[in-house]
């Protein structure tokens, strides 16, 4: 069996799991992206199985009917939207998860924050540059931290936000008071959140309803010394709109881990936006969490050759 396993862009994925516990597979890691469809079709036409690392390469159903040969997808996490599990079905393609590792979005999440509030790039190139103190950092104590999607992450960086001292109002489409009281948090409207938080950070899940639901119209609302960070999907947020408004000085700054096109281009709108700390989805890129993956997706394949295979999603 051909086992290809995909974006290994650290080239750190073979070392990472006991691949050679497969006897009889021959695995290769392919550590480039593939930017087009007919690029996935072409380099994995040959493959029998593949290790997908999270939602980096898509598989809609032109390029699963296009790839006979594929039998195994295997997808790092429990769910992975970029796979087209109806078409997987009907081409006989088992698609299997690992259990999810415990991720560090959370922690990222609050550096690109203390990064921003404290000025920290800024500060290490000035010093660099033969300068001394040559901003202002903001406390964060009795500030308000607005966070859009109180789910598992987002409960996690609300409490953080707790610790420093910060007051937490919440807002997702289907956030009820309840759910924001038990977690000392305020349920508000989307224009409240963003007219009143000083930092707002987003955890929502990508969907139709989701997509593009931050803009310029959010952005407008904001106050002029707020930072906006995004360490959940891109597609969430209108990035053109949000490098206008940081150029227009509607906020202070953005922190972001996620884009809509991944890898992005030289040309990207963020790139050249004032204020802003970007990071190239590293939310989940931790030694921990990568080795407890891969080493799923060993035993998923082993699994699979035994004719019992683990954890197959629907």
């Amino acid at each position: 069996m051909r086992i290809a396993v995909l974006d290994d862009y650290q080239r750190v994925a073979r070392d990472l799991a006991d691949w050679d516990t497969l006897a009889g597979c021959e695995i290769e890691f392919l550590h480039e992206p593939m930017l087009t469809q007919a690029e996935v079709i072409s380099r994995l036409a040959d493959f029998d199985g593949v290790v997908a690392m999270r939602e980096r390469t898509r598989f809609p159903a032109e390029v699963l009917r296009s790839l006979p040969r594929l039998r195994l997808l295997l997808t790092t996490g429990m769910k992975n939207r970029a796979i087209d599990m109806a078409a997987a079905a009907e081409c006989g393609i088992v698609v299997c998860g690992t259990p999810w590792a415990e991720d560090a979005t959370v922690e990222l999440t609050w550096g690109l924050i203390l990064g921003l509030a404290h000025a920290i790039p800024v500060e290490d190139a000035s010093l660099r540059a033969g300068r001394w103190q040559s901003s202002l950092g903001l406390s964060l104590k009795g500030k308000t931290l607005g966070i859009v999607g109180l789910g598992t992450i987002g409960s996690k960086v609300a409490r953080i936000g707790q610790a420093f001292g910060m007051r937490v109002i919440a807002y997702s489409p289907n956030l009820t008071e309840e759910r924001a009281a038990a977690l000392d948090a305020r349920a508000v409207s989307r224009q409240l959140l963003f007219s009143q938080a000083d930092v707002v950070s987003i955890h929502l899940i990508l969907g139709e309803t989701t997509r593009g639901i931050v803009g310029a119209a959010e952005f407008s609302l904001m106050k002029a010394s707020a930072f906006l960070i995004n360490t959940s999907r891109g597609a969430l947020v209108d990035e053109q709109a949000l490098a206008d408004a940081l150029r227009r000085g509607q906020l202070r700054g953005a922190g972001v881990d996620v884009y809509t096109q991944e890898p992005i281009q030289p040309d990207h709108p963020l790139l050249g936006a004032p204020g802003t700390i970007l990071t190239p989805h590293i939310g989940y890129v931790t030694e921990e969490v990568y080795a407890a993956w891969y080493q799923a997706a060993v035993e998923g394949v082993a699994a699979y050759l035994r004719g019992q295979p683990l954890r197959v999603l629907s």
